[in-house]
C-alpha cells in the first residue's frame, strides 16, 4: 500500500520505511508526525483507490540543510554582478504506517 501526502506546499509519494526529506518541520527528533494523505492505493493487485481518507504517520529522523544552490544575478556591461548562495532547512522523516 502506498500513499501520496502533501507538506511544505509539494506533493511525495510514499509508503511504510520510506525515508523522505520535505521542508523543515516544527517537530522534534524522534517525534511522531501524522501527514494527510491525499490518496491511498492499494497495491494487491486489485487496484483499489481511496481519495483523502486515509492518514500516514512518519517519524522525525533529523534535521538537516539541502544543498547548495548558487543565485548569480549580472546586468550586462554595468560591471553588475552578484552572487548570493542559499541552502534550505530540511526535515528527513521515515515512513512509519500507512493508514
Amino acid at each position: 500500500m502506498f500513499a501520496v501526502v502533501e507538506t511544505g506546499g509539494k506533493q511525495y509519494k510514499v509508503k511504510e520505511q520510506d525515508v523522505i526529506k520535505v521542508e523543515l518541520l516544527k517537530a522534534g527528533i524522534g517525534e511522531k508526525v501524522l501527514l494527510k494523505s491525499l490518496a491511498t492505493f492499494n497495491n494487491d493487485g486489485s487496484g483499489s483507490f481511496s481519495a483523502g481518507s486515509g492518514s500516514v504517520s512518519a517519524e522525525v529522523v533529523a534535521h538537516c540543510r539541502s544543498d547548495k544552490i548558487i543565485v548569480f544575478k549580472k546586468r550586462r556591461r554595468k560591471n553588475y554582478r552578484r552572487k548570493n548562495g542559499h541552502r534550505q532547512n530540511m526535515t528527513v522523516l521515515r515512513v512509519v504506517e500507512v493508514r
